[in-house]
């Protein structure tokens, strides 16, 4: 595939039919090819995943051409700690790549609802999960490869579970069109560029301050995207452990603030968010 439109935003871009991981490939890549031979912003894409990962070692699998999959390379201005916002500035540039093209048809847009970020790393459209995000610091600290995963032509019965949505069951044209196998090409560099483009915004800004993301006015912005912002909650957290309460903020170092009912506050770095209205 040319990607005409998605390789005049990376710095290199490379489309493989089939591939096991594009977040392992690039990784690899970066690792022994170097800085020279990857810079900053290099693109892996596929359409089909045998052995993609979710968060925690989940797979992620679907039917060839039914699904974008795309690992970004960054080699950040910022210090180690503020890297946790790389993944949410990804959630943030998918959401409004997806929320642009449901706005371009009536019949989507209708469909559509809210198109936002439930934190850290799922979009949801109207609390249906059409992407998510997986990023992975390089072994020897030089970068984060930021992976995403985008449902496209996905039919109900394709999909991985009933919480799940895809660009043609919520009525994008080109998507319905192909609903069930794989998207065509035009379609699929529209969709790629339109991310890439909203992923190079974001994070030519978090480099312009240093990773100050409160400075560079992106703390803000993510909050406004973040659909889990206001509800009430359950996380789970990585050791096992469950936090309940309202989700009011996420803090400076990209962490969400949840309120107790005893009205104390925790800033959680990891977890599953559940929003408990839709148990």
């Amino acid at each position: 595939m040319e990607f005409a439109k998605s390789k005049a935003i990376a710095s290199k871009l490379v489309w493989v039919a089939e591939t096991g991981s594009t977040n392992s490939d690039l990784i690899s890549a970066a690792i022994t090819g170097g800085q020279d031979n990857w810079p900053d912003f290099s693109v892996y894409v596929t359409g089909f995943q045998t052995a993609g990962r979710g968060r925690d070692g989940r797979q992620w699998l679907a039917p060839a051409g039914s699904s974008l999959f795309v690992s970004v390379l960054l080699r950040p201005l910022a210090p180690i700690e503020n890297l946790g916002w790389l993944p949410l500035l990804a959630g943030l540039a998918m959401s409004r790549a997806v929320a642009g093209r449901l706005t371009e048809s009536a019949e989507a847009a209708q469909n559509a609802g809210r198109v936002g970020v439930k934190w850290p790393n799922d979009v949801l459209v109207a609390e249906k999960k059409i992407s998510g995000v997986l990023s992975e610091l390089l072994p020897d600290l030089s970068g984060v490869v930021v992976g995403s995963g985008l449902n496209l032509t996905l039919t109900r019965e394709q999909l991985p579970v009933e919480t799940a949505t895809s660009l043609a069951l919520l009525g994008d044209p080109a998507a319905t069109a192909h609903a069930g196998g794989a998207i065509d090409a035009a379609t699929l560099d529209d969709i790629l560029s339109r991310y890439l483009s909203a992923l190079r915004e974001l994070v030519n800004d978090f480099n312009a301050f240093g990773g100050d993301a409160a400075l560079a006015g992106l703390q803000n912005q993510v909050e406004l995207g973040c659909v889990t912002l206001g509800q009430a909650v359950r996380v789970i957290l990585p050791g096992g452990g469950e936090q309940w309460g309202t989700a009011k903020s996420i803090d400076g170092q990209g962490r969400i603030v949840i309120e107790t009912s005893q009205g104390q506050t925790a800033s959680i770095a990891a977890g599953d968010i559940v929003h408990l209205r839709h148990q």
